[in-house]
């Protein structure tokens, strides 16, 4: 089965969650298992220490052409420019602010990071590799 490549004028309807970064394979790029002190990749096998795993962004969004809607998930450094700051970076903002407001929930983005990602996304027109 042959996929054909191409590029796709649409607007962003909605952001699908407000998990914008992962633990991810440095080998593979799949999401890491992580406890508090070790990672592990289901895919490739690869572990390490918690402390030096890496992190990519991962943005799930609804988009809109003329005609379609389609569900579509951006990954990696092409976010940078949006986001300021490399996914690693921003993590470790999110752990640095979950801590001082005590989050327990480590997967969790601050509420005045999702309002700042959907302003920055929701309703504009973006061309879309597919």
């Amino acid at each position: 089965m042959k996929s054909a490549r191409g590029l796709l004028a649409a607007s962003v309807i909605s952001i699908q969650n407000s998990c914008f970064v992962y633990p991810a394979c440095q080998k593979c790029f799949s999401r890491l298992i992580l406890d508090s002190r070790r990672f592990h990749c289901l895919k490739c096998g690869c572990t390490g220490e918690a402390k030096d795993a890496s992190y990519r962004y991962r943005l799930s969004l609804k988009i809109a052409d003329t005609t379609d809607l389609f569900d579509i998930t951006v990954f990696g450094s092409c976010l940078d420019p949006f986001f300021g700051v490399t996914a690693e970076n921003l993590q470790r903002c999110i752990q640095d602010f979950n801590q001082l407001s005590g989050e327990t929930n480590t997967d969790a983005s601050p509420g005045v990071l999702v309002q700042a990602v959907e302003t920055c996304f929701i309703g504009k027109r973006f061309l879309f590799g597919v």
